[in-house]
Protein backbone atom coordinates (compact mmCIF):
# COMPACT_ATOMS: atom_id res chain seq x y z
CA UNK A 1 0.00 0.00 0.00
CA UNK A 2 1.13 3.69 -0.29
CA UNK A 3 0.20 6.83 1.00
CA UNK A 4 -3.11 8.31 -0.59
CA UNK A 5 -2.65 10.90 -3.26
CA UNK A 6 -4.30 13.56 -0.23
CA UNK A 7 -1.74 12.70 2.51
CA UNK A 8 0.75 15.83 3.54
CA UNK A 9 3.00 16.73 1.20
CA UNK A 10 1.46 14.42 -2.11
CA UNK A 11 -0.27 16.28 -5.04
CA UNK A 12 -3.99 16.99 -3.82
CA UNK A 13 -3.28 18.43 -0.45
CA UNK A 14 -3.19 21.34 -1.05
CA UNK A 15 -5.76 22.22 -3.70
CA UNK A 16 -7.91 25.30 -5.13
CA UNK A 17 -11.32 25.76 -3.23
CA UNK A 18 -13.55 25.28 -6.36
CA UNK A 19 -15.56 29.35 -6.55
CA UNK A 20 -12.85 30.79 -5.40
CA UNK A 21 -9.08 31.85 -5.93
CA UNK A 22 -8.01 30.35 -3.00
CA UNK A 23 -5.97 27.21 -2.05
CA UNK A 24 -6.65 25.09 0.87
CA UNK A 25 -5.49 22.01 2.25
CA UNK A 26 -7.22 18.71 2.29
CA UNK A 27 -7.56 18.93 6.21
CA UNK A 28 -9.09 22.06 7.79
CA UNK A 29 -8.79 22.82 11.63
CA UNK A 30 -11.90 23.29 12.92
CA UNK A 31 -12.74 26.33 15.43
CA UNK A 32 -16.07 24.80 16.55
CA UNK A 33 -14.80 23.33 19.98
CA UNK A 34 -11.81 25.73 20.28
CA UNK A 35 -13.33 28.24 21.79
CA UNK A 36 -14.87 25.85 24.49
CA UNK A 37 -18.09 24.47 24.40
CA UNK A 38 -18.14 21.58 26.90
CA UNK A 39 -22.22 20.96 26.55
CA UNK A 40 -21.53 19.79 22.67
CA UNK A 41 -18.40 18.83 22.70
CA UNK A 42 -17.77 16.95 26.27
CA UNK A 43 -14.98 19.32 27.42
CA UNK A 44 -14.22 22.64 29.06
CA UNK A 45 -10.46 23.93 26.84
CA UNK A 46 -8.46 26.67 28.27
CA UNK A 47 -7.82 29.48 26.55
CA UNK A 48 -4.20 28.58 26.61
CA UNK A 49 -4.90 25.01 25.20
CA UNK A 50 -6.75 26.58 22.46
CA UNK A 51 -4.44 29.15 20.92
CA UNK A 52 -1.77 26.17 21.78
CA UNK A 53 -3.64 24.20 19.12
CA UNK A 54 -3.85 27.01 16.93
CA UNK A 55 -0.48 27.30 17.35
CA UNK A 56 0.25 23.75 16.44
CA UNK A 57 -2.11 23.60 13.06
CA UNK A 58 -0.01 26.66 12.14
CA UNK A 59 3.73 24.46 12.27
CA UNK A 60 1.76 21.67 10.51
CA UNK A 61 1.04 21.06 7.28
CA UNK A 62 -2.97 22.09 7.70
CA UNK A 63 -2.95 25.74 5.65
CA UNK A 64 -6.73 26.07 6.68
CA UNK A 65 -8.90 27.33 9.61
CA UNK A 66 -12.52 27.31 9.96
CA UNK A 67 -14.21 29.19 12.72
CA UNK A 68 -17.61 31.34 13.71
CA UNK A 69 -18.57 34.09 15.08
CA UNK A 70 -20.79 32.46 17.17
CA UNK A 71 -18.51 29.72 18.24
CA UNK A 72 -18.31 30.42 22.39
CA UNK A 73 -19.60 33.90 21.95
CA UNK A 74 -16.47 34.97 19.59
CA UNK A 75 -14.18 33.09 21.89
CA UNK A 76 -12.99 30.60 19.54
CA UNK A 77 -12.13 33.64 16.49
CA UNK A 78 -10.59 35.58 19.76
CA UNK A 79 -8.17 32.26 20.42
CA UNK A 80 -7.21 31.87 17.18
CA UNK A 81 -6.50 35.61 16.71
CA UNK A 82 -4.39 35.52 19.77
CA UNK A 83 -2.51 32.57 18.09
CA UNK A 84 -1.90 34.83 14.79
CA UNK A 85 -0.53 37.06 16.86
CA UNK A 86 2.02 34.94 18.47
CA UNK A 87 3.03 33.96 15.02
CA UNK A 88 3.51 37.29 13.93
CA UNK A 89 0.97 37.35 11.94
CA UNK A 90 -1.17 35.33 9.81
CA UNK A 91 1.28 32.96 7.31
CA UNK A 92 0.77 34.15 4.19
CA UNK A 93 -0.46 30.65 2.55
CA UNK A 94 -3.12 29.83 5.46
CA UNK A 95 -6.86 31.03 4.82
CA UNK A 96 -8.79 31.92 7.69
CA UNK A 97 -12.64 31.36 6.92
CA UNK A 98 -15.08 32.43 9.73
CA UNK A 99 -19.13 32.85 9.25
CA UNK A 100 -21.79 35.60 9.86
CA UNK A 101 -23.94 34.84 12.88
CA UNK A 102 -27.49 36.06 14.43
CA UNK A 103 -26.98 37.98 17.95
CA UNK A 104 -29.81 36.54 19.71
CA UNK A 105 -33.27 36.68 17.19
CA UNK A 106 -31.21 39.00 15.20
CA UNK A 107 -30.35 38.02 11.94
CA UNK A 108 -30.50 41.49 9.86
CA UNK A 109 -28.79 42.88 7.62
CA UNK A 110 -27.21 45.30 10.49
CA UNK A 111 -26.33 41.92 12.11
CA UNK A 112 -24.43 40.79 9.11
CA UNK A 113 -22.36 43.75 9.14
CA UNK A 114 -21.79 43.86 12.54
CA UNK A 115 -20.76 40.27 12.28
CA UNK A 116 -17.97 40.98 9.86
CA UNK A 117 -16.81 43.87 11.91
CA UNK A 118 -16.56 41.93 15.43
CA UNK A 119 -14.81 38.73 13.14
CA UNK A 120 -11.98 41.09 11.68
CA UNK A 121 -11.59 42.48 15.04
CA UNK A 122 -11.28 39.17 17.06
CA UNK A 123 -8.71 37.53 14.36
CA UNK A 124 -6.89 40.63 14.00
CA UNK A 125 -7.33 40.35 10.55
CA UNK A 126 -8.51 43.23 7.93
CA UNK A 127 -9.40 40.74 5.39
CA UNK A 128 -11.55 38.18 5.45
CA UNK A 129 -11.41 35.53 2.09
CA UNK A 130 -14.40 33.88 2.81
CA UNK A 131 -17.52 34.30 5.16
CA UNK A 132 -20.31 31.58 5.47
CA UNK A 133 -23.78 32.56 6.32
CA UNK A 134 -24.21 30.43 9.11
CA UNK A 135 -27.14 28.14 10.29
CA UNK A 136 -29.82 30.40 7.93
CA UNK A 137 -32.59 27.05 8.83
CA UNK A 138 -33.27 28.70 11.82
CA UNK A 139 -34.39 31.59 10.59
CA UNK A 140 -37.17 32.44 8.87
CA UNK A 141 -36.26 32.34 4.57
CA UNK A 142 -38.28 35.75 3.88
CA UNK A 143 -36.76 37.36 6.40
CA UNK A 144 -33.01 36.26 5.77
CA UNK A 145 -33.73 36.58 1.70
CA UNK A 146 -35.55 40.15 2.00
CA UNK A 147 -33.84 43.28 0.47
CA UNK A 148 -31.64 44.55 2.72
CA UNK A 149 -31.75 41.19 4.83
CA UNK A 150 -28.99 39.38 5.93
CA UNK A 151 -28.06 37.00 2.41
CA UNK A 152 -28.94 40.46 0.35
CA UNK A 153 -26.38 42.13 2.98
CA UNK A 154 -23.47 39.41 2.26
CA UNK A 155 -23.67 40.04 -1.04
CA UNK A 156 -23.52 43.46 -0.62
CA UNK A 157 -20.42 42.87 1.62
CA UNK A 158 -18.80 40.68 -1.20
CA UNK A 159 -19.63 43.24 -3.73
CA UNK A 160 -17.69 46.03 -2.15
CA UNK A 161 -14.79 44.34 -1.73
CA UNK A 162 -15.55 44.02 2.28
CA UNK A 163 -15.40 40.69 2.40
CA UNK A 164 -13.89 38.02 -0.49
CA UNK A 165 -16.37 34.82 -1.47
CA UNK A 166 -19.34 33.72 0.48
CA UNK A 167 -20.37 30.84 1.37
CA UNK A 168 -23.38 28.44 2.89
CA UNK A 169 -23.12 26.56 6.23
CA UNK A 170 -25.85 24.56 7.49
CA UNK A 171 -27.01 21.22 8.91
CA UNK A 172 -30.80 20.02 7.11
CA UNK A 173 -30.58 19.95 3.64
CA UNK A 174 -34.09 20.57 2.67
CA UNK A 175 -33.57 24.04 4.01
CA UNK A 176 -30.09 24.35 2.57
CA UNK A 177 -31.64 23.71 -0.74
CA UNK A 178 -34.19 26.47 -0.70
CA UNK A 179 -30.44 28.77 -0.25
CA UNK A 180 -28.81 27.22 -2.73
CA UNK A 181 -31.31 27.91 -5.44
CA UNK A 182 -30.58 31.42 -4.60
CA UNK A 183 -27.54 31.02 -6.59
CA UNK A 184 -25.30 33.92 -4.42
CA UNK A 185 -23.13 31.65 -2.65
CA UNK A 186 -19.69 30.63 -3.55
CA UNK A 187 -19.13 27.87 -1.26
CA UNK A 188 -21.23 25.36 0.54
CA UNK A 189 -20.20 23.93 3.73
CA UNK A 190 -22.01 20.70 5.01
CA UNK A 191 -21.75 18.31 8.45
CA UNK A 192 -22.65 15.14 9.90
CA UNK A 193 -24.46 14.87 6.22
CA UNK A 194 -22.20 13.10 4.29
CA UNK A 195 -19.86 10.67 5.91
CA UNK A 196 -19.93 6.77 6.34
CA UNK A 197 -22.94 6.47 8.30
CA UNK A 198 -25.18 9.62 6.47
CA UNK A 199 -25.12 10.49 3.23
CA UNK A 200 -28.31 13.34 3.47
CA UNK A 201 -26.17 15.48 1.53
CA UNK A 202 -25.45 13.76 -1.13
CA UNK A 203 -27.76 15.57 -3.96
CA UNK A 204 -26.79 18.76 -2.09
CA UNK A 205 -23.46 18.43 -2.89
CA UNK A 206 -23.96 17.20 -6.54
CA UNK A 207 -25.73 20.32 -7.06
CA UNK A 208 -22.88 22.79 -5.63
CA UNK A 209 -20.66 20.79 -7.80
CA UNK A 210 -22.84 21.18 -11.21
CA UNK A 211 -22.94 25.20 -9.91
CA UNK A 212 -18.93 25.33 -9.64
CA UNK A 213 -19.05 26.01 -5.88
CA UNK A 214 -16.48 24.22 -3.76
CA UNK A 215 -17.65 21.84 -0.88
CA UNK A 216 -16.61 22.03 2.49
CA UNK A 217 -17.10 18.62 4.71
CA UNK A 218 -17.62 18.94 8.65
CA UNK A 219 -18.16 16.62 11.46
CA UNK A 220 -17.04 13.20 8.97
CA UNK A 221 -17.40 11.98 12.89
CA UNK A 222 -20.91 12.47 13.49
CA UNK A 223 -20.35 14.32 16.64
CA UNK A 224 -18.12 11.66 18.20
CA UNK A 225 -19.72 7.63 17.23
CA UNK A 226 -16.88 7.36 14.52
CA UNK A 227 -14.15 8.96 15.95
CA UNK A 228 -13.46 5.66 18.37
CA UNK A 229 -12.57 1.92 17.90
CA UNK A 230 -13.74 1.15 21.00
CA UNK A 231 -17.48 1.96 21.88
CA UNK A 232 -18.38 5.16 21.60
CA UNK A 233 -21.60 7.76 21.86
CA UNK A 234 -24.43 6.35 21.25
CA UNK A 235 -25.76 9.67 19.61
CA UNK A 236 -25.56 10.60 16.13
CA UNK A 237 -25.44 14.49 14.66
CA UNK A 238 -25.88 15.43 18.19
CA UNK A 239 -29.39 13.30 18.31
CA UNK A 240 -29.67 9.57 19.64
CA UNK A 241 -29.04 7.31 17.05
CA UNK A 242 -31.01 5.09 15.67
CA UNK A 243 -30.31 1.17 16.56
CA UNK A 244 -29.65 0.72 12.32
CA UNK A 245 -26.83 3.41 12.81
CA UNK A 246 -25.47 2.04 16.37
CA UNK A 247 -24.98 -1.43 14.78
CA UNK A 248 -23.48 0.29 11.51
CA UNK A 249 -20.82 1.40 13.12
CA UNK A 250 -20.14 -1.36 15.32
CA UNK A 251 -19.75 -3.36 12.08
CA UNK A 252 -17.90 -0.72 11.26
CA UNK A 253 -15.30 -1.26 13.61
CA UNK A 254 -14.97 -4.95 13.30
CA UNK A 255 -14.06 -4.31 9.64
CA UNK A 256 -11.72 -1.65 10.59
CA UNK A 257 -9.92 -3.96 12.45
CA UNK A 258 -9.97 -6.74 10.66
CA UNK A 259 -7.92 -4.49 8.09
CA UNK A 260 -5.50 -3.01 10.33
CA UNK A 261 -7.16 0.40 10.73
CA UNK A 262 -9.34 1.83 12.87
CA UNK A 263 -12.33 3.86 12.63
CA UNK A 264 -11.46 7.68 13.04
CA UNK A 265 -9.13 6.96 9.95
CA UNK A 266 -11.47 5.69 8.18
CA UNK A 267 -14.21 8.46 8.92
CA UNK A 268 -11.56 10.90 8.21
CA UNK A 269 -10.76 9.31 4.65
CA UNK A 270 -13.93 8.54 3.17
CA UNK A 271 -14.41 12.09 2.91
CA UNK A 272 -10.74 12.64 2.42
CA UNK A 273 -11.19 10.57 -0.85
CA UNK A 274 -13.96 11.97 -2.29
CA UNK A 275 -13.03 14.09 -5.16
CA UNK A 276 -16.53 16.56 -4.83
CA UNK A 277 -15.06 17.51 -1.24
CA UNK A 278 -12.44 20.65 -1.15
CA UNK A 279 -11.55 20.08 2.54
CA UNK A 280 -12.81 17.87 5.28
CA UNK A 281 -13.16 20.03 8.28
CA UNK A 282 -12.07 18.44 11.81
CA UNK A 283 -12.86 20.00 15.38
CA UNK A 284 -9.22 20.13 17.62
CA UNK A 285 -8.82 21.28 20.40
CA UNK A 286 -5.97 19.76 21.96
CA UNK A 287 -2.37 20.37 19.76
CA UNK A 288 -1.81 16.41 19.86
CA UNK A 289 -4.95 16.42 17.78
CA UNK A 290 -3.43 18.68 15.30
CA UNK A 291 -0.68 15.61 14.68
CA UNK A 292 -2.58 12.76 15.19
CA UNK A 293 -5.49 14.51 12.82
CA UNK A 294 -2.10 14.79 9.53
CA UNK A 295 -1.05 11.11 10.19
CA UNK A 296 -4.45 9.65 9.67
CA UNK A 297 -4.96 11.70 6.61
CA UNK A 298 -1.80 10.34 5.32
CA UNK A 299 -2.38 6.69 6.20
CA UNK A 300 -2.25 3.90 3.76
CA UNK A 301 -5.47 1.91 3.76
CA UNK A 302 -6.46 -1.35 1.78
CA UNK A 303 -8.80 -0.66 -1.55
CA UNK A 304 -10.75 -3.62 -0.19
CA UNK A 305 -11.49 -1.76 2.81
CA UNK A 306 -13.80 0.39 1.09
CA UNK A 307 -16.32 -1.58 -0.39
CA UNK A 308 -17.32 -3.47 2.58
CA UNK A 309 -17.61 -0.24 4.90
CA UNK A 310 -20.09 0.95 1.86
CA UNK A 311 -22.09 -2.14 2.06
CA UNK A 312 -22.69 -1.29 6.09
CA UNK A 313 -24.23 1.95 5.20
CA UNK A 314 -27.55 2.38 7.28
CA UNK A 315 -30.75 2.93 5.25
CA UNK A 316 -31.66 6.22 3.99
CA UNK A 317 -34.80 6.18 6.40
CA UNK A 318 -32.23 6.31 9.40
CA UNK A 319 -30.51 9.58 8.29
CA UNK A 320 -30.58 12.42 10.24
CA UNK A 321 -32.00 14.59 7.23
CA UNK A 322 -34.67 11.76 6.10
CA UNK A 323 -38.09 13.14 6.67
Amino acid sequence: MTQPDHAPGRPAWLRTLPGTDLTVSAVALGGGPLGSMPDLFGRDVPADEGVATVLAALDSPIRFLDTSNGYSDGESERRIGAALALADGKPADVVVATKVDPRGVDYSGDRVRASVAESKARLGLDELPLVHLHDPEFHDFAAMTAPGGAVHTLVELREAGVVGRIGLAGGRVQDMARYLDLGVFDVLLVHNRWTLLDRSAGPLIAEARRRGMGVLNAAVYGGGILAAQQGGPTTYGYRPAPREVLDAAARMREVCAAHGTDIATAALQFSLRDEQIASTVVGMSRPARVQATVEAAGRALPDALWPELEALLPPAHVWLDAD
